[in-house]
This record gives structure tokens, C-alpha cells and sequence, in this order.
């Protein structure tokens, strides 16, 4: 069901710092920030040749990820995204398994402008996943 590895998502304290380890230390190819407000982040994209780094950081103080970076305030992994085919049948067949969405369990609109979702840290060994439309 679960098809590549879209990206690893990693929150970090300074984005223009990262963006710029990543670009100018590490000579990744890296994309401009976008303010997305209704997740209250702020992303950059680096593009590597097999999959891409989200780098988060939060847009205002309601961010769901400045809790993150108060436990965490040198940052670190928030989470992974798998792509899917189709995510509602992706939705309703995990449900139906047991795991648990996240928020209202409808689909958002991401990052790419596609549809996502996030599934429970706890039905997945800890770690948070989000599923993508491809």
C-alpha cells in the first residue's frame, strides 16, 4: 500500500541556518522557504537525488511544532511521508486495521499541494507518519 519515501521532515531552530548547512556545506540543492499557514509552518525543501528533506519551523507561537522545539530546542526528526495511490482507500483500510488518524481524519492539503494525513506516533513504534497522495 505504502509506495516511496517522499520525505523525512526535520524540525529545526534556525532555518536559515540549516537551509544554509545544507546548501552551501553539504551542496544540496535547496528551495525557498514557504509560509504555510494553516499547518503554521514555514518549510524549506532539499532536494536529493533519491528523496527530499522538509526543514520546519514554526510560523507563530500556535505552531503545532514549537512544542517540538521546546522539548527539542536543537531540533531534530518530526517526521516521515510515504506516498500512497489513493489516500482515502489508504485512510479507511487503515482505520479498519486499527490505526488512528490524526485531527478530524479528513485529507489537508500539504506542502505539494497534494492531500495528506498523519497517523498516530503510537500505532506506528513511535515514530509520526504522514501519508501523501502521490
Amino acid at each position: 500500500m505504502i509506495g516511496r519515501l517522499n520525505h523525512v521532515a526535520i524540525v529545526v531552530p534556525d532555518l536559515a541556518a540549516a537551509s544554509g548547512t545544507y546548501r552551501d556545506t553539504l551542496g544540496a540543492r535547496v528551495s525557498a522557504p514557504v509560509d504555510l499557514p494553516a499547518h503554521g509552518v514555514t518549510t524549506v525543501f532539499v532536494e536529493l537525488p533519491n528523496t527530499k528533506i522538509e526543514l520546519l519551523h514554526p510560523l507563530g507561537a500556535d505552531s503545532p511544532i514549537a512544542k517540538f522545539l521546546e522539548k527539542n530546542p536543537s531540533g531534530g526528526i518530526h517526521h516521515i511521508c510515504y506516498e500512497v495511490e489513493d489516500i482515502l482507500a489508504a485512510r479507511d483500510r487503515l482505520k479498519a486495521q486499527g490505526m488512528r488518524v490524526l485531527g478530524d481524519g479528513e485529507p489537508k492539503i500539504g506542502a505539494h499541494d497534494r492531500p495528506v494525513l498523519f497517523l498516530h506516533p503510537k500505532d506506528l513504534f513511535g515514530t509520526l507518519v504522514e501519508l501523501e497522495q502521490a
